[in-house]
């Protein structure tokens, strides 16, 4: 016997089916997005009755703000957008992230004579500190992560290169790449690398070490110590705590390089 081939009735209601099941799934998945645009600005709300309630908590406790910006984060809430609107008047967050920025930049200016532009956001964090003095509002060191972000609409001058479990933070227009990152990791447990060194951990041929060690030295990053025993040590003075624990001229620094 011959099989009966399917009816042209039988394949149009097939294709209605399939049509109707299509519009339920796109009146569904409709109904769904309007639900949760409604549980959002719900949420937005809660969080704006949140903020006005614990506003001065907010304001004097580093930890209290880590955690607020961790919940607007949730929901796509940048209160440091912008200078205007809620969250502006409401909180001042947007003043207190400006006058951090040029906290920082104070601190990396009157520096950069001795680091290059490279410090480390431990020390940047002690120096902020120490200059807003012991009455001011406390700063956590996810605040000058935050407040650094925002300076990077000023161009490529500043950025951050994690090192270990920490950052360095750059305050000057170098152009780093990979390799002079890699560099800047490996220096970072003594404060100072060789050619040898990054020759043996790295596999690299002696040039291209080379190259990457001649234009940290060019932007300053980097001070050469031509009379060390066996070779010469490049030192980064953003990484060691002796040098970064006194104050150094640019006259000292020039003695260290010859």
């Amino acid at each position: 016997m011959h099989r009966r081939g399917v009816g042209a009735g039988a394949i149009a209601k097939k294709k209605l089916a399939e049509a109707k099941y299509k519009e339920r799934g796109t009146v569904l998945a409709e109904d769904q997005i309007v639900q949760m645009s409604k549980q959002l600005e719900t949420f937005k709300s809660n969080l704006e009755e949140f903020a006005s309630k614990h506003k001065q908590e907010i304001r004097k406790s580093s930890q209290f703000r880590v955690q607020f910006q961790d919940m607007c984060a949730t929901i796509g809430v940048d209160p440091l957008a912008s200078g205007k609107g809620f969250w502006s008047e409401m909180l001042g967050v947007g003043d207190f992230y400006y006058e951090l920025g040029v906290q920082i930049i104070e601190v990396c200016l009157a520096l950069k004579h001795r680091n290059g532009g490279l410090i480390t956001l431990d020390e940047l964090h002690h120096r902020v500190l120490k200059g807003r003095g012991k009455f001011a509002q406390d700063v956590s060191q996810d605040d000058l992560v935050r407040a650094i972000k925002k300076l990077k609409v000023m161009g490529n001058g500043f950025g951050m290169i994690p090192v270990g479990g920490s950052y360095l933070v750059q305050s000057v227009p170098a152009e780093l790449n990979m390799d002079h990152t890699v560099v800047l990791q490996l220096a970072e447990k003594k404060g100072y690398v060789s050619v040898s060194e990054i020759r043996e951990s790295l596999k690299w041929e002696r040039e291209r070490a080379c190259h990457v060690l001649d234009h940290l030295l060019k932007e300053g990053l980097a001070w050469l110590d031509s009379q060390a025993s066996g070779e010469p040590q490049y030192w980064l003075p953003a990484l060691f705590s002796e040098l970064t624990s006194r104050d150094v001229t640019p006259e000292e620094a020039n003695q260290i390089t010859p």
